[in-house]
């Protein structure tokens, strides 16, 4: 086995884009930002999305924020990437216990938590650039999201619900969204990220599924170990909260019918990873909860279709 299949994180898709084609002095480094997982850089900028998309559909004459959105995509990457530097710094001991992620790069040795520091700080760097493109409440509102970010990973030590510290920063860019687009705040966007970090909830319980009997060998909390057999109903209710929540926030700015209907699709999407969950299958959980990826784009597209109509 080659060095570097050796070290490929063991969660991770075989022959990603990294592994194949990133030299080899930065590949530790793209596994600590997990760029061989692009598809959560995708949900923490979906909410993004819905808030410019939901402030286009409240004033039309604003338009799409096409260049906010630009920014955001990156912001995301890099905001994403140095969460879980951030985690998996301050995770490295538990890490080293859990099947999943004992080969991930601190833990199995291929970068120390001073290089993995070094590489956060240069990451929220390049993430303040990119915040200070936009309008002075919007600023202010990303350096309070700080606070929410740098608690998450101390979360699943102390409380049941880690996932609702995710959901809380995860989400956060529903109203970064909404203000980037109009310098202030209101009850829409408000609504919006109350329905995206139920959302998350729901989401990153069935991530943590994968994770059940390791979490209960080591002493970490979370929501998939407290729900237990009831795992799949109470997920249920958080995705029906949301689905409500978000047609409460488009009907407040006066959306239309085209963001009910193609909200339905994406609450397909939720119940076929509901009726369709089997944690003891390998790869189920994982699969289901990749697919939230489609909640985002479908409920983008709905907003930017509610806006042009």
């Amino acid at each position: 086995m080659s060095d570097t299949q050796s070290a490929r994180v063991a969660d991770a898709k075989q022959n990603n884009w990294l592994d194949r084609y990133a030299p080899e002095w930065l590949k530790p480094y793209g596994r600590l930002a997990r760029w061989d997982r692009p598809i959560p850089v995708g949900l923490l900028f979906w909410p993004c999305a819905w808030g410019i998309g939901l402030a286009a559909v409240a004033y039309p004459e604003y338009g799409f924020g096409w260049w906010a959105a630009i920014l955001m995509v990156v912001g995301a990457l890099l905001m994403r990437g140095a969460g879980c530097t951030f985690n998996d710094i301050v995770d490295r001991d538990i890490d080293a216990k859990v099947a999943r992620t004992r080969s991930r790069p601190i833990p199995s040795g291929q970068v120390t938590a001073l290089e993995a520091t070094y590489f956060l700080v240069a990451q929220a760097l390049l993430g303040s650039v990119i915040l200070f493109q936009f309008n002075r409440f919007t600023v202010w509102a990303g350096v309070a999201s700080l606070v929410l970010i740098a608690i998450y990973p101390f979360m699943k030590r102390v409380t049941w619900w880690p996932q609702l510290f995710l959901g809380l920063a995860f989400s956060y860019g529903a109203i970064l969204g909404w203000t980037s687009q109009t310098g202030g705040l209101g009850w829409p966007p408000v609504l919006l990220y109350a329905g995206a970090i139920l959302w998350v909830i729901g989401y990153d319980t069935i991530y943590a599924l994968q994770d059940v009997e390791d979490d209960a060998l080591v002493g970490v909390k979370s929501t998939a170990r407290l729900f237990g057999d009831n795992v799949r109903p109470v997920v249920a209710g958080f995705y029906a909260g949301a689905f409500v929540l978000w047609n409460i926030a488009s009907l407040m700015v006066g959306g239309s019918w085209i963001f009910a209907v193609f909200s339905l699709v994406a609450a397909g999407v939720l119940a076929w990873q509901l009726l369709t969950l089997d944690a003891t299958e390998p790869g189920n959980a994982k699969l289901r909860f990749d697919s939230n990826h489609y909640v985002g784009v479908v409920l983008t597209l709905a907003l930017m279709a509610d806006w042009v109509w």
